[in-house]
């Protein structure tokens, strides 16, 4: 069987996990998605995913219960109730053994946790081997300029930045070899979040010795004085003025892509056009995660040109 056909049948079953998490899933039901026996498909989910799909479903009920505890919108016994457990002492049992704390008191401190966040396996697969499809440089030159880029001035106030540093890295892939992938899933949970967590190249004088210039974080209030997780640290921020970014909707696949294009427009670029300069050791420039619907957007600091 070939990886792809596999990847495409355990993404079926992780699509039907995600359409119906709100109800009874059985594995006959995983298994007519896959288009295999039950045992084979309970199989193949496992040695691709790495959980079991009873396992994989808790926890990713888990992860939305979470959620709605952590924004106050529903009573536990009725996010108990709504993913499927039988009881409020299971789920705060269940809800115990995976985040290390009792619902209860996460509905009330919201601290920054570890959500369960899969990514699908087949576009995965698919993003991984987009590059074997290759252009040559002109191929190339024409689609990035016949793309439109749109262009606006954003102001961030006075912040603090909840952070974890990597060692040598200088972008993301690298960074995630030296401190794993599953940041992003810390940096979601925080409530107090300003903005959605972001992936960033720290000026010089925000790198501390021993440390990487790319860190992945989420910007907080001034006043944030909720758990900082082991790892991570809380540095402020002050104001500062951002050029953003932003490409067109892009196919998901072809994520590096629209990133090379984005880096090749701002290398072009002249902000004194808008009457700005650029101004790198202002703040981090930052990237906001690649999502094919919106374009890929990364922001650089400016300053006013003189």
């Amino acid at each position: 069987m070939e990886e792809a056909q596999i990847l495409q049948a355990v993404q079926r079953m992780q699509d039907y996990i995600e359409t119906n998490l709100n109800r009874k899933i059985t594995l006959k039901e995983l298994a007519s998605a896959a288009g295999y026996s039950p045992w084979h498909a309970a199989r193949l989910f496992k040695e691709v995913v790495g959980k079991a799909p009873f396992d994989y479903i808790r926890a990713l009920r888990l992860t939305e219960a979470a959620l709605l505890l952590r924004d106050g919108e529903m009573k536990i016994v009725d996010v108990a109730m709504d993913f499927v457990f039988d009881s409020h002492e299971g789920f705060t049992r269940a809800f115990s053994r995976e985040f290390g704390m009792a619902p209860s008191k996460y509905g009330r401190q919201t601290p920054p946790i570890q959500l369960f966040m899969p990514q699908k396996v087949f576009d995965t697969y698919q993003s991984m081997h987009k590059g074997e499809k290759k252009m040559n440089e002109q191929q190339m030159n024409e689609q990035q300029n016949s793309r439109t880029v749109f262009v606006q001035v954003i102001e961030r106030p006075a912040r603090k930045l909840l952070l974890k540093r990597g060692v040598k890295a200088t972008e993301y892939f690298g960074y995630c070899e030296e401190v794993g992938c599953e940041i992003w899933s810390v940096l979601t949970s925080v409530k107090e979040a300003l903005y959605e967590p972001i992936g960033m190249w720290l000026p010089e004088h925000l790198i501390r010795e021993g440390t990487s210039q790319y860190v992945q974080g989420v910007e907080v209030p001034l006043d944030y004085a909720n758990v900082i997780p082991d790892g991570y640290e809380l540095i402020e921020l002050p104001p500062s003025t951002m050029m953003v970014f932003q490409g067109e909707p892009y196919d998901d696949t072809d994520f590096m892509a629209e990133i090379n294009a984005i880096w090749e427009h701002v290398k072009r670029f002249d902000p004194t056009v808008y009457g700005y300069q650029w101004a790198p050791e202002a703040a981090p420039r930052f990237q906001l995660i690649p999502m094919g619907y919106r374009g890929y957007i990364e922001a650089y600091p400016v300053k006013a040109a003189n």
